[in-house]
């Protein structure tokens, strides 16, 4: 591991003192007397509606907007003590789209700041590919690329490691996920949450979208008019107990649904399968899902990665083939529940795929199984609503293929 190492870096508390901003003009503030605590290496998510003054709230910790009044710590040292750019090289910012310089690299537009810094080369170097490899791109296909060569989730994650370039204590994300479509976005949210768990920054992060809100806040700050706290306390609780009408309204109908985003894979029963691999006999593979009574099999290629996965009435030809651009989308333990349910809506088959940290194969994590955890949570005492009131039936399966045809 490099010195660059992020295994040990931890985040710095941020305090908001009656801090006030005034726009010149303005009868009323944006932010009208803002006292918060964050922890440190904690993840606080801003969330409410439109022009509430989360955003503004935001830049005045790196003083991209600086206050009218009040005071903003961290780790105790008010922030107008520092110069600007000082200020702003020791916090990372990520924003919508990731916001990449168009004619730099990857690699160049993760360089910035540790340019900036005057790192030498060989570092600058190994920490690029350290960070690429964390948001789970590999370096040496990404690093030389340039932004318009890549996919929006994959501009987003090329933010994310830029905005962690120089190793900052805290991160300032404004609706960093807003730009990629809903499965992408999920992802992207896993991903994020895993790399919080191994840095233990603290993040603060705008989002107008109350679910996101709730998957990735250890607490969440939910603002009216003016950035007033309507709520500040973790998900649960305010799912549970919204202190007002405008809290209860802001989090809308559904809580139990949204009590997806705070489970995980691991609390969910896994379906086993049956395992399979390239070169394997199609008449043997046949036979061996016909004695497991299933119509479905995974393909694993020779160093046991996941492959393929097949409907039974599509094997053909002497051996099991791995089939070009079919490989499955893979979803980890600590995914949330609604990632499975939104992988679940793109695929071919009736469960998501459950690895581990090496993408070995866990098991199979199923429509049914998951909406049948949510309604023992909700059953318990003191629970959040009742999960689907009043439904008696299931959500179908894909329905199976008729005999000789085959699934798309």
């Amino acid at each position: 591991m490099s010195t660059d190492s992020t295994a040990n870096a931890r985040g710095s508390e941020i305090v908001f003192t009656d801090v006030v901003k005034q726009y010149p003009g303005q009868t009323e503030p944006a932010v009208d007397h803002l006292s918060l605590g964050i922890d440190a290496g904690e993840f606080v998510t801003f969330v409410g509606p439109s022009g509430c003054g989360k955003t503004t709230s935001l830049k005045m910790i790196n003083r991209l907007i600086e206050p009218t009044s009040g005071t903003i710590t961290i780790d105790g040292q008010d922030t107008r003590e520092l110069d600007a750019d000082t200020l702003r090289r020791r916090i990372g910012y990520v924003i919508q789209g990731g916001g990449l310089f168009p004619h730099m690299t990857v690699a160049g537009n993760i360089a910035v700041v540790p340019n900036l810094l005057k790192w030498d080369k060989k570092r600058i170097r190994r920490r690029t590919d350290e960070l690429l490899e964390l948001v789970g791109l590999d370096p040496a296909v990404y690093r030389d690329r340039y932004p318009r060569e890549l996919s929006g989730g994959q501009q987003q994650r090329v933010g994310v490691a830029r905005g962690l370039a120089a190793d900052p204590p805290v991160m300032l994300m404004d609706e960093p996920f807003g730009a990629v479509d809903p499965i992408t976005r999920s992802r992207l949210q896993d991903e994020l949450l895993d790399v919080q768990s191994k840095l233990h920054k603290t993040i603060v992060c705008v989002t107008h979208d109350i679910d996101e809100a709730i998957k990735l806040g250890d607490r969440i700050c939910v603002m009216a008019d003016h950035g007033r706290i309507a709520q500040y306390d973790t998900a649960s609780e305010i799912l549970a107990n919204p202190a007002d009408d405008f809290v209860a309204d802001f989090t809308g109908s559904g809580s139990a649904l949204k009590q997806l985003a705070l489970e995980k894979v691991s609390s969910i029963r896994l379906e086993p399968a049956v395992l399979v691999h390239v070169g394997d006999p199609v008449p043997d593979v046949l036979e061996l899902a016909r004695r497991h009574d299933t119509d479905q099999v995974i393909v694993l290629d020779a160093d046991e990665a996941i492959v393929d996965w097949y409907w039974t009435i599509n094997l053909r030809g002497p051996v099991v083939r791995a089939r070009p651009g079919r490989q499955p989308i893979l979803l980890d333990e600590d995914s949330s529940l609604d990632t499975v349910l939104d992988a679940l809506v793109t695929s071919l088959h009736e469960g998501a795929i459950i690895v581990d940290d090496h993408e070995h194969f866990l098991g199979i994590a199923t429509f049914d199984e998951v909406t049948a955890h949510v309604r023992r949570v909700n059953a318990a005492p003191g629970a959040i609503g009742d999960f689907d009131a009043g439904r008696t039936h299931q959500a179908p399966a894909p329905d199976a293929p008729a005999h000789g045809q085959e699934r798309p």
